[in-house]
């Protein structure tokens, strides 16, 4: 049995379902889990939009988007990445999910055509303005993550936000204008100062941060020295494959990156890439 399934229903067919309550990018959780709850009367009282989400363990379940953050009686309110990190594969993808559907809904609220208050289309996961009939549907933002290699060594590199001690490889939006390839080289060159070649695609993952589709690749290092972004990269060092740092969560496309390169040069099973 799949754990969650994603899809569109509508609210009103949701009654005896399950809500997820999430703002800005946080989520309500009792105890340190996220809270699934059904026929609760502290979240009944909450006013906010609710949209679906799809089926988690059999049963529907929606998110219930408000417009702040409010005290729930025993609950807290978590941020999105660490309950990510610490989630089975399912509940971080529907985390991921509803965290994308929470945003977009939040930002097109209101036209942005006209200003006109927007409501859901029936059948379709989309928000229109009844004064122009513009429609808004969830975007999402091409971007590239790339490991960059040398031989049995790997170049990797901490962002400020990056929990303590992790490295991991590097990654950026794809800017208008801009091929997916365009952007491994710009964004390696500004990130790290080198330049690599010979690109070779690995593979792709929807990530929530906030509504990005990384393309993954695994490139070889040409020339150049380490010269960290300032605000950007707060380190970034050369690893050989047998003495790595600490790594990200394995069912990011980061560290399949890294794994699937360790097990072309040392051997080993191949790592598989979450759906």
């Amino acid at each position: 049995m799949t754990a969650w399934r994603p899809g569109w229903f509508q609210t009103s067919q949701s009654t005896s379902g399950l809500v997820v309550v999430h703002s800005g990018q946080a989520f309500l959780c009792c105890e340190g889990e996220v809270l699934f709850a059904a026929e609760d009367p502290r979240i009944q009282r909450l006013e906010g939009d609710h949209h679906g989400l799809g089926e988690w363990q059999s049963r529907r379940v929606m998110l219930l988007e408000l417009d702040s953050l409010v005290d729930i009686e025993a609950c807290s309110w978590q941020p999105l990445r660490p309950l990510m990190l610490q989630s089975p594969h399912a509940l971080f993808k529907l985390l991921g999910y509803a965290n994308q559907i929470g945003v977009w809904a939040r930002q097109h609220r209101f036209c942005g055509q006209c200003g006109t208050r927007t409501f859901a289309l029936n059948g379709q996961r989309g928000l229109q303005c009844p004064n122009c009939q513009l429609t808004q549907y969830p975007r999402l933002s091409p971007s590239m993550i790339a490991l960059i290699t040398r031989g049995d060594e790997v170049l990797l590199a901490r962002s400020p936000r990056f929990a303590p001690g992790v490295f991991s490889t590097l990654a950026g939006f794809v800017e208008p204008g801009e091929s997916a390839e365009a952007c491994v080289h710009r964004e390696i060159m500004e990130e790290v100062g080198v330049t690599v070649g010979n690109l070779r695609y690995q593979g792709s993952q929807n990530w929530p941060y906030p509504h990005s589709l990384m393309l993954g690749y695994h490139v070889d290092y040409l020339a150049g020295e380490i010269r960290c972004q300032p605000d950007e990269i707060e380190d970034a060092r050369w690893f050989d494959l047998r003495d790595l740092p600490l790594l990200p969560p394995p069912f990011s496309i980061s560290r399949y990156l890294i794994d699937l390169y360790r097990v072309e040069r040392l051997g080993g099973g191949k790592p598989v890439l979450p759906d």
